[in-house]
């Protein structure tokens, strides 16, 4: 009888030994849950608060504009003459929306482009070979291109059009161009590659040439993807910075050609922000100036978020 007895109690010790290191187990999982838990709430706040505070700063600042100068002399004159107190910023914001529009023209066909390639035509070792130089393209930062635009494109632009300075709207437009291009591009791609198969095999089934599913089929279905894509790429251009002052001109004037010097939004900021004092009107125009920038970059990410909403409920 001793020895069941014995065996019997060294099962139960070990079970409840075992129950302890399990308790133990669950007791550090909690901790370590409750800490990711803590660390992933305070860093979403940490980050609500400053973007908070820049929004509050920068709008903050820039609404003093309007206790010196009236909104309309802001948003509707072209005249931006610091000096003699004109702050007109209505050339900038036609030349930003021009900018932008350009270099969506000519970016978006060749990048949706590239993107069907890759997803629907490219045999697998292209594939291989595009994707990866697409995705290094993304990270080359902004001043390599401007460099390239400097040194390469804008002498081949003065020797094509025969002009002396080949800075303007258009040498802006191909540098950002060849910067959003490949973000358009990829994030095409994956949209494309997200249709699901059938649609393809369905329209195939009935007869379809691969240019029909193409266009009809898989470019409809994945519509929402390269519309965001887009907008993605039109946020970088609103906002890109070094490569545009490097190539545009930076003169303070509404662009009446492609080859004109000009500015837009935020080559201004750039070019003048450190030369004012703070509590000036010449400041507080800067201001207002990345405050429009920031309420644009807002209202773009605002629609991709109703359009990812919109594709889930879909």
């Amino acid at each position: 009888m001793g020895a069941p007895v014995h065996g019997l109690t060294a099962k139960i010790q070990t079970s409840l030994e075992e129950v302890k290191r399990n308790t133990k187990r669950h007791r550090r999982h909690l901790l370590g849950n409750s800490i990711s838990r803590y660390y992933f709430l305070f860093s979403i706040l940490a980050l609500c608060l400053v973007l908070g505070l820049v929004i509050v700063f920068i709008g903050k600042t820039a609404l003093l504009l309007f206790t010196r100068i009236s909104p309309q002399d802001f948003f509707f004159s072209f005249n931006w003459t610091p000096e003699d107190e004109a702050f007109g910023a209505a050339a900038f914001i036609v030349n930003t929306l021009s900018l932008t529009a350009l270099t969506l023209v000519i970016a978006v066909p060749i990048s949706v482009g590239m993107a069907v390639l890759c997803a629907e035509i490219a045999p697998k070792w292209l594939k291989s070979f595009i994707r990866p130089v697409l995705d290094l393209l993304v990270g080359i930062p902004s001043i390599v291109y401007g460099y390239l635009g400097l040194t390469v494109l804008l002498p081949f632009l003065r020797r094509v059009s025969g002009e002396g300075l080949g800075d303007g709207l258009l040498a802006a437009a191909l540098v950002l161009a060849l910067m959003v291009l490949p973000t358009i591009c990829r994030i095409s791609d994956d949209a494309i590659v997200a249709v699901p198969r059938k649609y393809r095999d369905a329209a195939y089934a009935l007869g379809s040439t691969r240019l029909q599913v193409i266009m009809r089929v898989v470019l409809p279905a994945a519509s929402r993807g390269i519309i965001s894509a887009v907008i993605l790429g039109m946020t970088r251009a609103v906002g890109e910075t070094m490569a545009v002052v490097m190539v545009i001109g930076n003169t303070p004037q509404l662009a009446k050609s492609l080859f004109a010097p000009t500015s837009v939004l935020t080559s201004n900021i750039v070019m003048q922000i450190s030369n004012v004092e703070f509590d000036s009107t010449w400041n507080y125009s800067l201001h207002m100036m990345a405050f429009l920038l920031l309420l644009i970059s807002f209202v773009l990410i605002l629609i991709i978020r109703l359009l990812g909403r919109k594709r889930r409920d879909a």
